[in-house]
C-alpha cells in the first residue's frame, strides 16, 4: 500500500507525473474514440476547459510553468505495450476484441495534438483544436492535470505529520462510507471519479478501499489505467459529447431534432448488452425519451446525469411502460452529484421497481471538505467540453439550466427546437 501521505511530501516529478498513460481515462472515451474513428473520423472539433466555479481562481493558484510542463508531458506519452495487450485482448462486458485492429493500430501510433494556453480574469483558458478522434482525449487528462495541480498547490505548504493526518481523516471519512453502503443489500457501485479527483494515487487508494470494503457490490472503475493494474472491470458506456458533436454537425431543424438518436443508431450497430446505455438529458430527458425511436425502448437501460435523479428515474419508468417494456428489467444508473446519503435514498426508492446501479464520481476520489484551511480542499466543478464542430457551435441543454453550454441565441434554439419547457435550476456542486 502507498504511503500517500511521504510521497507528497517527498515528490519528485519524474516518480510522480500526474497523468501517467494514455489509458489513464475513463474507458467511455475510449469506447467513443473508437466509435468516432469509424463514423466520424475527419471531424475538426475545438475542446475547451470551462471552470464553472468562477470562485476558484486556477490561475492564481497553479503556477502556468508547472501547468505547461505536465501537459508537454502528456504529449510525450505512447500506448505501452501491456497497455495495448489488455486492449487487444481483454474481455469487456463479455465481449473479447472489443476494440478492432484497426483502430489499435491507429491507437498505439497516437501522440496527443498541441495545446493552446492563456490566462485570462484568473482562470486558464485551455484549449485543444484537431481532428475529433484525436481531441477529444485530451479532456480526461487536461482534468486530471488541473485537479491534482490545484491539490498540490494547496499541500505545497504543510509539513510531513500535517500531511498524514490530512491523509488519515480523509481515508477514515472514506471507510466511514464505505461501512454505510456495505449495509445496503444489493448494491451494485462503481468508481466514476477519475475526471475530477484529488490525484492519481488517491483515486488508487479509493478504489483499493472500494475492493476491499464493498467486495462484489464494487463493480469496477472507469479508470483503465487502474482497471489492468487492480484486475477489475472498466466501466462506461458513452457520453454528452457524441450527440453535442453530431447536433452542430447537422445542416437543418429537422437534422439537429434527429441528431442524438443518429448517435445511437450507429452505436447500436456496434455495442449490445450493457453498452447499450441511453443518456438522454443533453437536450432534456423528457423531450428526447417522447420522441425517440421504439427500438430504443429495448435498450438495456439509462443513466441519469443531470436534474433531479429520482425525478429522472420515474420518467423514464413510465417511458418503459408506455413503450410495453417491464421497467424490472431495466438498468437505472445514477451518476451525479452523488454521495452516501443520496445513495441511500435513491437505493430504497427504486430498488425492486427497476435494476440500480451507481457511478460514485467525486464524492468518492475527492472529498476533503472541512479538512484543510478556508476548505481550500473543497471539490469544484471543472469541465472540458467540445465547444464547436467543422466551425460550429456546439450546445448542451442538460436537464439542469445551471449545467447549459453554448452561445446565448444557439441554447435559445436548441431549447426551442427540443421542445424545453420550464426547468429547474439546481446548485452544480461538482
Amino acid at each position: 500500500m502507498v504511503d500517500i501521505a511521504t510521497r507528497v511530501w517527498n515528490h519528485k516529478w519524474k516518480i510522480d507525473p500526474i497523468v501517467r498513460s494514455l489509458i489513464d481515462t475513463d474507458f467511455y472515451k475510449l469506447l467513443m474514440c473508437q466509435s468516432i474513428f469509424r463514423n466520424k473520423p475527419d471531424t475538426n472539433v475545438v475542446f475547451s476547459l470551462i471552470n464553472r466555479s468562477t470562485k476558484v481562481r486556477l490561475a492564481e493558484l497553479i503556477d502556468e510553468g508547472e501547468l505547461r510542463e505536465q501537459l508537454d508531458h502528456v504529449r510525450t506519452i505512447s500506448l505501452a505495450r501491456g497497455e495495448s495487450t489488455w486492449l487487444r485482448g481483454n474481455t469487456f462486458y463479455g465481449k473479447r476484441q472489443m476494440f478492432r485492429p484497426d483502430f489499435m493500430e491507429w491507437f498505439e501510433g497516437l501522440r496527443l495534438p498541441a495545446y493552446h494556453l492563456e490566462k485570462r480574469d484568473g482562470q486558464f483558458e485551455l484549449t485543444f483544436e484537431g481532428r475529433w478522434p484525436e481531441v477529444m482525449l485530451w479532456e480526461i487528462p487536461a482534468l486530471a492535470v488541473l485537479m491534482e495541480l490545484r491539490s498540490r498547490a494547496v499541500l505545497n505548504d504543510m509539513g510531513k505529520f500535517e500531511l498524514q493526518i490530512l491523509y488519515a481523516r480523509a481515508m477514515a471519512r472514506l471507510w466511514e462510507k464505505i461501512e454505510r453502503l456495505r449495509k445496503i443489500d444489493g448494491l451494485k457501485i462503481a468508481d466514476f471519479g477519475t475526471r475530477r479527483r484529488h490525484g492519481f494515487l488517491w483515486q488508487d487508494w479509493c478504489v483499493q478501499a472500494m475492493q476491499e470494503g464493498l467486495g462484489a457490490k464494487f463493480t469496477g472503475t472507469s479508470n483503465c489505467r487502474i482497471a489492468m493494474r487492480r484486475d477489475i472491470e472498466a466501466i462506461g458506456t458513452n457520453a454528452h459529447e457524441l450527440p453535442m458533436v453530431y447536433s452542430a454537425l447537422a445542416d437543418t431543424d429537422e437534422g439537429l431534432r434527429q441528431a442524438p438518436y443518429r448517435v445511437l443508431a450507429d452505436w447500436h450497430e456496434e455495442h449490445e448488452g450493457n453498452l447499450r446505455i441511453i443518456l438522454p438529458d443533453t437536450y432534456g430527458t423528457e423531450g428526447f425519451l417522447k420522441n425517440a425511436p421504439d427500438w430504443l425502448a429495448g435498450w438495456t437501460g439509462i443513466r441519469i446525469d443531470s436534474g433531479d435523479p429520482a425525478e429522472g428515474a420515474e420518467i423514464a419508468i413510465r417511458w418503459w411502460q408506455d413503450r410495453g417494456e417491464d421497467p424490472r428489467k431495466k438498468l437505472v444508473i445514477f451518476s451525479d452529484g452523488l454521495d452516501v446519503e443520496k445513495i441511500e435514498e435513491l437505493y430504497a426508492r427504486f430498488h425492486g421497481r427497476v435494476k440500480v446501479s451507481f457511478g460514485w464520481g467525486t464524492m468518492l476520489t475527492n472529498d476533503f471538505r472541512g479538512l484543510v484551511a478556508d476548505d481550500a480542499l473543497a471539490p469544484f466543478s471543472l469541465v472540458c467540453k467540445a465547444v464547436s464542430a467543422n466551425g460550429r457551435p456546439t450546445v448542451k441543454l442538460s436537464d439542469n439550466p445551471a449545467k447549459a453550454t453554448g452561445p446565448k441565441d444557439e441554447i435559445a434554439r436548441y431549447r426551442r427546437i427540443f421542445g424545453v419547457g420550464e426547468q429547474k435550476v439546481q446548485e452544480v456542486l461538482v
